[in-house]
């Protein structure tokens, strides 16, 4: 028992495939704090460097809808014609400003999970809407955690913001006096001035989250010893059932090898030990060709069959362990042995009262 509920806690890391199928699912480590930070950074820039003139273009469209409005006779066409094309000066006005906003989500995206599209993900799911289950995750140490973050970002946000503004506390009472113009620039700098300081802090938050992601997510993905066993078998079948194919495999080519041998030139041997077959036609091989070898019962077993079909056997310590070692079955043998061969071929040959050209 103690045994089995080793196997089955969650300890080994997670395996390639598993992490595959978990991307399929769209779980991924991702930081939506990131994206969010992205976009406010993103926001602050524009502002910074466009401000004025989106000011001033917005204050310059609203003056040319008034004046047109004044000068138009009221009718549901030029009251149409009018709103259509306020409606898109204010898509001209917004529009980069909405695609820099769009961008900055995007690439942060990117960044984090790479080009990722999940069926699965956005697939309606009836267990979403159960509410035991809505209960339970409501509850539960994900939401927890959540709300923790909320609480502490907003307090941490919140004390940055006054520590940011506390000095210009004593300029509030002057502002009475000051011109509509001088008092929306105090206030769009004061505001610039939190939203800056509170981006910085919200991009070092972010950073920390989406290490507590990564860190939860890889924990998730966590396996028991028992669920990679099951994928290894899922995967690469039965070790069991592996080894017997194998075992019938490596039967199969001896007895082929083992068939090969009655048509072998010569035999060359260890002399106990090895014993390596070898052919050479002339007319279909560029090179002498092992078509069988063995150590130990398989040497025996090749001498005696060569023996029995009349192939000579060979004594040739030298060769055989050059051959074992480096000719594969059915390979040709390497350029450096083509003279030591040629000899053994020819000494065979003249054996049997046969002409060979070398």
């Amino acid at each position: 028992m103690a045994e089995d509920n080793k196997d089955q806690e969650k300890t080994e890391q997670a395996t390639s495939k598993r992490r595959q199928d978990a991307r399929e699912k769209g779980q991924v480590a991702k930081s939506r704090e990131l994206a969010s930070v992205a976009v406010l950074g993103a926001c602050l820039l524009y502002f910074y460097f466009d401000a004025s003139v989106m000011a001033n273009r917005l204050m310059d469209m609203m003056k040319m809808s008034f004046r047109k409005s004044g000068q138009l006779t009221i009718t549901i066409d030029t009251v149409q014609s009018l709103l259509l094309d306020l409606v898109f000066q204010i898509f001209i006005l917004l529009g980069p400003f909405l695609l820099i906003v769009l961008l900055a989500g995007f690439i942060v995206n990117i960044l984090q999970v790479g080009f990722l599209f999940s069926s699965e993900a956005i697939t309606p799911k009836f267990s979403k809407i159960d509410p035991f289950k809505g209960f339970q995750r409501l509850f539960s140490l994900r939401s927890l955690v959540e709300f923790v973050k909320v609480i502490l970002k907003m307090a941490i946000v919140g004390i940055v913001a006054y520590l940011t503004i506390k000095d210009e506390f004593k300029m509030i009472s002057p502002l009475v006096d000051l011109k509509a113009n001088d008092f929306l620039s105090f206030i769009g700098k004061v505001s610039f001035k939190i939203l800056y300081t509170t981006c910085w802090v919200l991009v070092i938050l972010a950073i920390l989250d989406y290490v507590y992601q990564r860190w939860e997510h890889e924990k998730s993905l966590k396996m028991s010893k028992q669920e990679i066993k099951e994928e290894n078998r899922q995967t690469e079948g039965d070790p069991l059932i592996k080894g017997r194919i194998k075992r019938l495999q490596r039967e199969i080519a001896r007895k082929r090898m083992m068939a090969a041998v009655p048509k072998a030139d010569v035999v060359l041997t260890n002399p106990t030990h090895l014993a390596v077959a070898i052919r050479y036609q002339p007319e279909t091989m560029n090179a002498p060709c092992v078509i069988a070898k063995g150590a130990g019962f398989i040497a025996e077993r090749i001498k005696e069959i060569a023996r029995n079909s009349g192939v000579p056997v060979i004594e040739n310590k030298a060769v055989a362990q050059v051959l074992y070692k480096m000719v594969a079955v059915e390979q040709t043998i390497p350029i450096n042995l083509y003279k030591a061969i040629a000899e053994i071929l020819a000494y065979v040959y003249s054996l049997k009262q046969k002409r060979v050209f070398v």
